[in-house]
């Protein structure tokens, strides 16, 4: 039996498969290497990187909780220098046999602007941007404007103005009509889609009585809000017709069947990647096994499928 076709369209650039990394759980790619083969992944997504460095927030930053994680890790980056100029970063990226989006955030409309510009003369080995307007882990920015529908528009459309490179605006799964929120962002200029984000969440020590986390709350991934994702992906999906990058508690191929079924063009491996670094991989296997046992020759086959009565 022939290889079925994994082969996806991102906004122009067609990737060999869907199978995406998540910001903020896979470093700026480096830290993999010997780890995971680079040239396998359809993609991957850097941490947020922002007009300036940041330490992001104190320790202990993570948590595991049943079916999930709980993290506060407050965007940690190097700043947008040290991201185009440190061999670490945007130099070793470039030598990557796979697409790179770069996720960006900032405290105001215009520090978000700021870096979509810089990167935008930087641009050579940049798939695309990732506007971060959900991370709910920072007391400035990030979450607050992805839960205020004027505020969410204000910033892509800044980050529009200021670069050609393909835009992907990370929503919140904070708000009460998604379709809204993905009208609104591609109205302003997006090319595609991601969600979705953490939900914000705490965890308590019982022996100590104290939060397990030193900003008290984090943002809760994993398995548990998988069900939630998949929901929201439909919806968006149904609202907007623009490539949608599904995320949230894909631990296996069956995972990701779901999110594809449900509108996602492509998925992204986050908080799997934690317990095991190869999860992308095998989820990679498991896609063309599935399409194997349905007799279907391409992924697009599956592609918002699912049978709604």
């Amino acid at each position: 039996m022939s290889e079925p076709d994994l082969g996806v369209q991102l906004s122009g650039r067609r990737l060999r498969n869907p199978v995406l990394t998540a910001s903020g759980t896979f470093g700026y790619g480096k830290e993999y290497s010997g780890l995971v083969p680079f040239e396998k992944l359809g993609g991957i997504t850097v941490k947020g990187v922002s007009p300036f460095p940041s330490h992001g927030n104190n320790t202990p930053r993570t948590a595991e909780v049943n079916f999930g994680m709980i993290n506060s890790i407050g965007l940690q980056n190097p700043g947008i220098d040290k991201f185009i100029s440190h061999p670490d970063y945007l130099p070793f990226l470039r030598t990557l046999d796979t697409a790179v989006y770069v996720n960006i955030w900032g405290k105001t409309i215009e520090d978000y602007a700021e870096v979509a510009s810089i990167l935008e003369a930087e641009r050579k080995g940049i798939a695309g941007l990732e506007i971060n307007i959900s991370c709910p882990n920072i007391k400035e920015g990030g979450m607050s404007f992805g839960t205020n529908l004027k505020l969410a528009g204000k910033v892509v459309k800044a980050v529009r103005q200021s670069t050609e490179i393909p835009l992907i605006t990370k929503l919140s799964p904070n708000v009460n009509n998604i379709s809204e929120f993905a009208r609104c962002v591609v109205d302003n200029g997006s090319d595609m889609l991601s969600l979705i984000n953490t939900f914000p969440a705490m965890t308590i020590d019982i022996h100590t009585r104290k939060p397990r986390i030193a900003t008290n709350f984090g943002g809760l991934s994993g398995l548990g809000i998988k069900p939630i994702a998949i929901k929201m992906v439909y919806e968006a999906a149904r609202a907007v017709n623009v490539p949608i990058i599904g995320m949230g508690g894909i631990f296996s191929a069956d995972d990701a069947i779901e999110y594809f079924l449900a509108g996602a063009t492509a998925i992204a491996v986050g908080t799997a990647i934690f317990a095991d670094p190869q999860t992308p991989i095998k989820v990679i296997e498991g896609i063309k096994n599935y399409l194997n046992q349905h007799n279907l020759d391409k992924l697009e086959d599956i592609i918002g499928k699912v049978e709604i009565s």
